[in-house]
């Protein structure tokens, strides 16, 4: 196979696209609607508090390499991997026919055309000779460590959004502590008590509408690829097995639906 692994080939997602300017933009207008200006919306300080507050604190709970992976994950929510599921069911059928009319080790010419790492793996254990019960266990400690580690970067953007709404708080209490400093002017208290609240808004909505949707899609991808190297292995397995074409054939398909 040749170009990209097949596990990493990337697609646009248009719909994280459309639920970001439609959650936002529901926002704006509904502010604008109730007679709101968007420069009222606009606060540098209380940004910097939201942002610069929320990222502290997760650096403090968080190690460098599970941060530095949350922040490459991030392309995933616009550009996620594409686990092309028939095309695999296509190719084990090709192997379990070549097993069955040249032998395991007819396939080791396969071995150097695939470049997903881990169908190559599965593959070099079933040329190896191993037997199908060591091959399943080789492979699902390979599953469990990457499930492990994508999971690490989703709960980073979860605990941003644990985070968030709370130093929103904070920061709302700051404005009106400086707002309970100016009770001599009475004509700024509304403009200062409504900056004060623009905090607990981005708070909430960098929560709401960007840490934790992205955590749940990390974890919904997490997902589709866990099922797609479950296929690997049940396939590699049932040819080592000496399954039939055919009955690898229909249990693949479940993976399909």
């Amino acid at each position: 196979m040749a170009g990209k692994p097949r596990s990493q080939r990337v697609s646009f997602d248009l719909l994280t696209l459309l639920g970001v300017t439609l959650s936002v933009g529901a926002i704006v207008v509904g502010n604008i609607l109730e007679g709101g200006h968007i420069n009222a919306l606009m606060q540098l300080t209380a940004f910097l508090i939201v942002v610069g507050g929320t990222l502290g604190a997760v650096l403090v709970q968080t190690p460098l390499a599970d941060f530095a992976l949350a922040l490459r994950r991030l392309r995933w929510t616009l550009f996620p991997p594409v686990f092309q599921r028939q095309a695999l069911l296509d190719e084990v059928l090709g192997w379990s026919r070549t097993a069955r009319r040249e032998g395991l080790l007819a396939l080791e010419k396969a071995t150097k055309g695939v470049a997903d790492n881990f169908v190559g793996k599965g593959l070099g254990l079933l040329v190896d000779g191993l037997e199908p019960d060591n091959i399943r266990a080789i492979m699902e400690v390979e599953i469990d460590s990457t499930q492990a580690r994508e999971a690490r970067a989703a709960r980073v953007f979860e605990a941003m959004g644990g985070y968030s709404p709370t130093i929103g708080i904070l920061g709302a209490v700051l404005g009106l502590i400086h707002v309970m400093q100016n009770l001599s002017d009475p004509s700024a208290l509304g403009a200062g008590i409504a900056v004060a609240f623009v905090a607990t808004i981005y708070g909430v909505g960098f929560a709401n509408l960007f840490f934790l949707p992205i955590a749940n899609k990390l974890k919904a991808i997490g997902a589709e690829q866990m099922r797609y190297q479950d296929m690997v292995v049940d396939g590699i397995v049932m040819i080592a097995d000496g399954e039939n074409p055919r009955a690898i054939q229909s249990k693949l398909e479940g993976y399909l639906q």
